[in-house]
């Protein structure tokens, strides 16, 4: 089930942009820049972190096949276990101005506002856990999240068993869901993401983005023809600089027009 940030029924919307998270938004992997304050917040223990990193690293350098993510799903559920979802997701909140908005992509940011000013929700869909991710999107000032859901226990601790994991082909399907529920049309629609575990979402949009793709990415978004992006700068959310809209700057061009037409009238008129 997605979670909803803003009110997304309240206006009529054809389309919408997908966003991955990790290393497309970020820089990094989420999970890899929070486990400092995880281990500080007692949530985890350092063996754990560095286990979380270990596992991590075939999906950093060289992007994740399913049956990688599949085993990585599997052992941050039995990494995850006990955990307190709650205390997870303020440490999360806690951490944002320290860990995450450091490593943020200016060019990412830029993309959302531009695809907010021109209507358009913004959705975070990322593999990492809800409590991981709502704080996150939030900050990015998104519209709704599609993330990994993760059973928890009567006290509210993680209880190791993935109720749904959001990547792949799964990622895709709930994308589609959410759609089809907001009456998106898919071919309308915006997707970015590094990985190939996003091949099946970038290939049922329109629009399709591949950003600092891996090499098996890259290989398809060549043959497909597909929009390639090299994400490099970092900036602050809330520092960065939009690029705005279109009809923004054409108003702008118009103003600055008539006053040069305003400035030049009254010059000649003085100097009559």
């Amino acid at each position: 089930m997605p979670d909803l940030l803003s009110p997304l029924s309240t206006a009529p919307h054809k389309s919408a942009a997908f966003f991955d998270l990790d290393k497309t938004i970020l820089a990094t992997a989420s999970s890899m820049a929070l486990r400092g304050p995880f281990v500080d917040a007692g949530l985890v223990t350092r063996r754990a972190a560095i286990m979380s990193v270990l596992v991590h690293l075939p999906y950093i350098l060289r992007g994740a096949d399913e049956n990688r993510m599949n085993e990585m799903a599997k052992t941050l559920g039995d990494l995850a276990k006990g955990i307190d979802a709650r205390r997870l997701e303020a440490t999360v909140e806690e951490s944002l101005d320290s860990v995450i908005d450091p490593v943020c992509y200016l060019e990412a940011l830029e993309e959302i506002t531009r695809h907010q000013a021109e209507g358009r929700p913004v959705i975070v869909a990322s593999a990492s856990a809800l409590e991981v991710v709502r704080p996150i999107a939030k900050r990015l000032g998104a519209d709704g999240i599609l993330a990994t859901i993760v059973a928890k226990d009567e006290e509210g601790a993680f209880a190791g068993e993935i109720l749904h994991f959001n990547q792949a082909e799964g990622k895709a399907r709930a994308c589609a869901e959410l759609a089809a529920e907001r009456g998106w049309n898919l071919a309308e629609c915006w997707a970015y993401s590094d990985s190939i575990s996003d091949e099946p979402l970038l290939a049922s949009v329109g629009h399709p983005v591949a950003v600092n793709p891996d090499r098996a990415l890259r290989k398809i978004a060549e043959e497909r023809e597909w929009r390639i992006e090299r994400f490099e700068k970092k900036a602050r959310v809330g520092r960065a600089l939009p690029r705005p809209p279109r009809k923004a700057v054409f108003g702008l061009g118009c103003a600055l027009l008539a006053v040069s037409v305003a400035v030049s009238v009254s010059l000649r008129r003085t100097s009559v």
